[in-house]
Parts: structure tokens; sequence; C-alpha cells
């Protein structure tokens, strides 16, 4: 027992003095807000024990290096003057601050050589914060303005971009609101999706208006607004074409197959008998039964309704204003029906469950051509989204 308990006070004093070297380490390679990371978590668990001595030195060193190095790095980006670095400068801001929120909880801490608080020099940063905002913001939205001008759909979305990025910091900035909705609705792409039947079959109706359903596919996103009947106020600017190629519908066929099934089953008991031929008795003097078992034999007849339908095509992106086909992708899908059914002769209990399942079904109808194209069109649908899903429109 005790030496366990040494192992145990040696493993944690490792972790200790590992994780006391680690934050060292992360002062000495610059990385402040790592080994201030590190030391406040250790000191979350108990500030005043004498071991965590060495994470309130390294913080407030820390802090120190870290508050002092932000500071510069802004002073540099103003001197700059370039009006790129006015985010960066926000988020330094922004950085500093919560820096010392985050240590706030933690105060006082002690220094218990000399007995004194450790200091941390802090400072309100509020002021440069809102100033620096507001600087961002006109900024930010001046850039949009231009990006407008441009009338062009990328440059609306990265218009879009900086102008939520203005609303998520300075929420009614200006008339931002009433253009995120403008960037948006003139960021859009609409894509009119078609299909052509190109095969020797008749494609049910039904299943035409599901496949250009898309409504159903959940595919709609941020950019990108997919019609399957086309609206005379929108200009489209892709087409997506689904073109059937080929539908090969099987023949009706039923498959027979013949198995003889033999098990051994209880029929009856007998009572069991001494080696003198006299009937056994428990111990309450009852006859002891025993269960009768026979061979029994069964010839099954399994019969397989089969029919198959397999549709290929392809799948065709095109940008409308040029006329041109994008890409090409192929597209291939197969569905099939199968009814299994039985008859038998013999005893049935040599057969299985699943074999008595299929006795007590008959022969049922084949499904006709159009169902069976139909009832492809679902795993028809779901490869269409997936190709939809893995290719854009834009690089």
């Amino acid at each position: 027992m005790k030496k366990q308990l040494l192992f145990i006070i040696s493993f944690l004093f490792l972790i200790s003095c590992s994780s006391i070297k680690n934050t060292q380490e992360a002062i000495n390679n610059g990385n402040y807000d790592t080994a201030i990371n590190i030391a406040i978590q250790n000191l979350k668990k108990n500030k005043t024990k004498k071991g965590n001595q060495p994470y309130v030195l390294m913080l407030q060193e820390a802090f120190v290096k870290a508050t002092a190095k932000d500071l510069d790095r802004i002073s540099f980006l103003k001197k700059d003057q370039n009006p790129e670095n006015i985010e960066t400068i926000y988020g330094i801001y922004n950085s500093l601050k919560n820096r010392q929120e985050v240590i706030k909880p933690l105060l006082p801490l002690r220094i218990l050589e000399n007995g004194n608080n450790a200091e941390f020099n802090f400072r309100n940063y509020d002021e440069d914060i809102i100033a620096n905002k507001n600087q961002l913001s006109d900024y930010l939205y001046t850039k949009a303005k231009k990006l407008f001008d441009a009338n062009n759909k990328l440059d609306y979305r990265i218009a879009f971009e900086d102008l939520e990025y203005i609303e998520k910091i300075n929420p009614n900035f200006k008339d931002v609101r009433n253009l995120i909705n403008i960037a948006h609705e003139r960021g859009l792409d609409f894509v009119i999706v078609s299909m052509k039947n190109e095969t020797d079959k008749v494609i049910p109706k039904r299943l035409e208006e599901d496949l250009l359903n898309f409504d159903t596919y959940g595919l709609n996103d941020l950019w990108t607004v997919y019609h399957g009947t086309k609206d005379a106020k929108i200009n489209y600017d892709f087409g997506l074409e689904l073109n059937l190629r080929d539908i090969l519908v099987s023949p009706e066929q039923i498959r027979e197959k013949q198995m003889i099934k033999e098990r051994d089953v209880v029929d009856g008991f007998t009572y069991l008998l001494d080696k003198d031929g006299k009937q056994v008795l428990d111990k309450d003097g009852n006859k002891i039964k025993v269960d009768k078992t026979v061979k029994v034999r069964c010839e099954l007849y399994q019969f397989t309704q089969f029919k198959s339908v397999k549709v290929t095509g392809q799948v065709k992106y095109i940008d409308v204003s040029k006329k041109q086909t994008l890409e090409t992708y192929p597209i291939a899908s197969e569905f099939l029906f199968q009814h299994i059914y039985a008859n038998y002769k013999g005893d049935k209990r040599a057969l299985e469950d699943s074999f008595l399942d299929q006795i007590r079904l008959r022969v049922v109808p084949f499904p006709s051509n159009e169902q069976m194209i139909y009832d492809s069109g679902q795993d028809l649908k779901e490869r269409l989204k997936a190709i939809i899903t893995k290719n854009s429109f834009r690089n």
C-alpha cells in the first residue's frame, strides 16, 4: 500500500514538473498566451497551493510580455497606415481585453516569497475598441459599396461577408441590414433543372415530376437556388440537365429450386427404463418421461420471381449565358423486384422458420415496366443529389 501511494505521489509530481516546464518553454519561445492558458488552468484548481507558486510568477511574466508584444504590433500597424490593417488592429485590441478578463477572476494572486500580490497592469481598452470598431465599420462599408459598383455576383458575395461582419460587431450600422439583403439577392446563382429522355422507353410523368421537384432535395444553399420549373422573371446562370440514355428492363423470370430437408423432431414420448426394463421414477415417485424423436423429411420447391431495371445516363452542367457545357457526370441506377414463395411435399416439420414463412406466400403479379422505371426513381434521385453535392457550378 505504501509503495502504491509513493508511486502515485511520484507520478503527480512528474506531471506537475512537466506542466511547469511546458509553461516556461512557451514563454521562452514567445508563445505567451499558451503560457497564460496553462498557468490559469493550474491556478484555477488551487491558487494558494505552494506548489503552484511558479505559475503565479510565470503568469505575471507572460502577461507583461504578451501585452507589450500586442501594443508594439498595434503601434507598427498604425504607422503603416494601410487600411487593410484596421481589422487586425481591432482583433488585437479585443485580445488585450479578453486576456485581462480571463485573469481577473483569479485575483488577488499572492507571492509567498515576499508576501505581496502579483501585479497586473490592467488597462481599459473600451474606447480604443469602440473607436477602431467604427473605423473598421466605415472601411468595410466603403469597400462593400465599391464592390456593388462592379455588379459581379462573386463581388456581391464578398460584400455580403463584409456587411455581415459589420452587423456582427456594430449592429444596425447605417443601412447595412438593407445592403446585406441586396448583396445576397444579387449574389445568388439560379439553376434551372431539366430532364431529357433519349431512350426508347416511356418515362412515367410522375417520375419526371418527382425528379424535377428540387424542393424535396434540400440542396438550396446560401448562394444557389434550384428550379425545376422555369420562372420567366429570372435570368438563370446555370442549367442542370439529366439526360437518360438507356433503360433496360429484364424479362419476367420465375426461378425454381428444389431442396430436400431432413431433421430430427420430437414426436411424443416414452418412459425411461432401467437396464432390467423397469420404469424409472423420480424422487416424487412419478414416471420419468423421455422425448421420442423421429427423422422427418420434406421436399421444398422454392420459386423466385425476379425482374430488374437499369437506368443509365449523364448529368450535364451548362453555363446558360455562354451556352457551353461545363462538365458531364455519368449516372446509373438499378432497381430489383424479387418475390420468393414456396410449396412443399412431405413433413413440413423438417423446414426452418424462414421456409415456413415462404410456404405461406403465393405468386404475385409482376410490376409493369412503367412501375419498375418509376421505382428506380428514388435511387436515381439520391445519386443525382450526390453528384450535385460533390460538384459545384463555380470553381
